[in-house]
C-alpha cells in the first residue's frame, strides 16, 4: 500500500506553524498550559510546545483522552478516557487537537477544561474543515477549509498513517 499523496509538506507544516506561534505568544493573555487531546493531536502539540519556548512561552502540559465511537472515519459519541485535573485551575490553557470537523470533540474538551477551573481556553488545531455544519471553529488553525479525510502528522485512518511527516489526503 502507497502512502497518501501530500496535501501539506512538512515544510508548509514548519512555516505555518511558526507563524502561528508567533501569534499565540503575543497573546495578551499568554497561555500557561497546552491540554492535547488524544491521541490525534500528539504530534502537533509537540512541535507546538517546542516552538512556544523557542519563543519564551514554557508550557506545561495537561493530556486530555477522549475517545470517537463509531465507524472508522466518523464518530457518533464520545468517551472520556482522561478528563483535566485541578492542574488547569486558574490558568490561561491552549485546548489542541489534529483536526476540527464537526466540533464535537473540541465543545467537549473546551467545556472539560472550563470545569476543571481553567481560567480560559483557546483552541488551536492543525486543520480547521470550516463545514458549515460544525458546532465548534477553532480559534487559531495552521490550515482551514480542507474538505478530505486527512491522515499524518497525529491523524490516522483507523490506525493507519499517523506516522506521516506531512498532512495527506485519502479518498
Amino acid at each position: 500500500m502507497s502512502p497518501p499523496p501530500v496535501l501539506f509538506s512538512k515544510a508548509e507544516i514548519d512555516r505555518r506553524l511558526r507563524l502561528l506561534v508567533k501569534q499565540l505568544a503575543a497573546l495578551p493573555d499568554t497561555p500557561e498550559v497546552a491540554a492535547p487531546v488524544l491521541v490525534g493531536a500528539f504530534v502537533f502539540a509537540a512541535d507546538l510546545v517546542r516552538a512556544m519556548a523557542e519563543e519564551g512561552v514554557h508550557l506545561t502540559t495537561e493530556m486530555i483522552w477522549l475517545r470517537s465511537y463509531g465507524n472508522a472515519r466518523t464518530g457518533s459519541s464520545l468517551s472520556v478516557l482522561a478528563a483535566p485535573t485541578d492542574h488547569v485551575k486558574g490558568k490561561h490553557v491552549l485546548l489542541v487537537d489534529g483536526v476540527l470537523d464537526k466540533g464535537n470533540t473540541i465543545s467537549r474538551a473546551t467545556k472539560l477544561l472550563l470545569e476543571a477551573g481553567a481560567a480560559s481556553v483557546k483552541t488551536v488545531v492543525a486543520v480547521d474543515k470550516l463545514n458549515h455544519d460544525a458546532i465548534a471553529k477553532a480559534d487559531y488553525a495552521l490550515f482551514t477549509g480542507v474538505q478530505d479525510f486527512i491522515v499524518g502528522y497525529g491523524m490516522d485512518d483507523a490506525g493507519t498513517y499517523r506516522a506521516l511527516p506531512y498532512i495527506g489526503k485519502v479518498n
